[in-house]
């Protein structure tokens, strides 16, 4: 029974977080803030002001500023995972005669998924500057809902083009903005979205196929061992066949590194698979991250057409999605980024 608790938590806690995540990404006010802003007045009291400092300090830099502390520890889980991965999930596999075919799929995944790592951190998201600004000034439309001719980045002090946005954390405007992604501390933007949306899918590509060996190994270790035509004396004195709970427990008992493991890449995998499904949609509507938080509850509902053509926005009902044209086209804008126009000179 305490193995069964356990195990519930365990399960609890792994779903909980799934949703938390998907529900608050992106957004500033969600309940880990609200839970550490409360935790800190009631402690502040008590508190030295020097370990306070160090704790604004220690958030500020972590979320506030440009640093590599996410990618440090990209690194280290991945590292541990292909150790463990290693050590006992690949030479059980050999024993189980799996073809070092399937074996090395992990590690060309990973080979492919560090390049478009890479990529994302160092590769240019778009930056609109003052010599630019005039030739990526007619990349994109204004919408006149979410982007509006004539607006200035106080900061930059630019006009800034439509579909960019000022990134506080790299301290500049990114055209076609999407997101600032701290696991490769780097905006995500028109120039790099492409390398983006191929990380995502390499990274679940990678754990979904480590998943699948290590349940393929449990699988093999189960019915190699006679689980399945096992007995058991319970407490009464009763001989009772092994059942499902038997056999998770036996196999937590006899691979607990292998599980835990298998629990952690499993989670990844949901929670990148469902973030990767979320940015694909916006790619084949041609609307980005910040764009669509932006736009959500926006309704054209109180525009009375003047015309059969025109609304006082300026933009019809039925072009939520104004940027669309079309699933082919707007791939393209991804993996073929608009290029800012040049003026000849004569």
């Amino acid at each position: 029974m305490d193995f069964l608790t356990l195990f519930a938590i365990y399960i609890a806690v792994v779903l909980t977080c799934i949703v938390l995540v998907c529900k608050y990404s992106g957004q500033k006010q969600n309940p880990l803030n609200i839970f550490l802003s409360c935790t800190a007045k009631v402690f502040a009291p008590i508190t030295p002001k020097w370990l306070q400092r160090f704790s604004q300090w220690t958030m500020h830099r972590l979320f506030h500023q440009r640093n590599n502390t996410f990618i440090y520890l990209q690194i280290l889980l991945e590292a541990a995972v292909y150790a463990e991965f290693t050590y006992e999930v690949f030479g059980f596999c050999r024993d189980m005669d799996t073809t070092l075919t399937s074996l090395s799929v992990p590690y060309i995944l990973l080979a492919v998924k560090t390049v478009f790592f890479y990529l994302c951190i160092k590769k240019d998201p778009g930056t609109v500057t003052m010599k630019n600004v005039s030739s990526q000034l007619y990349l994109y439309p204004y919408d006149k809902r979410l982007f509006h001719p004539g607006v200035t980045c106080p900061t930059c002090k630019l006009i800034k083009p439509a579909r960019s946005k000022h990134c506080s954390v790299c301290n500049r405007c990114v055209r076609r903005f999407d997101h600032h992604c701290i696991w490769v501390n780097n905006c995500i933007g028109g120039q790099n979205t492409r390398y983006f949306m191929l990380y995502l899918f390499s990274v679940c590509a990678m754990a979904g196929d480590v998943s699948l060996l290590t349940v393929d190994m449990l699988l093999h270790a189960v019915l190699r061992s006679g689980l399945l035509r096992a007995s058991y004396v319970d407490e009464h004195g009763q001989q009772q066949p092994a059942g499902p709970v038997f056999i998770i427990q036996h196999l937590f008992l006899t691979f607990p590194r292998i599980i835990f493991m298998l629990g952690f890449v499993v989670f990844v995998f949901f929670l990148l698979a469902g973030y990767a499904l979320f940015h694909s949609f916006l790619v084949l509507v041609n609307q980005t991250s910040n764009e669509w938080y932006k736009s959500r509850g926006f309704s054209c509902q109180h525009c009375r057409p003047t015309s059969t053509a025109d609304h006082l926005c300026g933009t019809a009902p039925s072009r939520r999605y104004f940027y669309s044209r079309g699933l082919l086209r707007n791939l393209g804008e991804i993996f073929f980024p608009r290029q800012p126009f040049r003026k000849k000179h004569t």
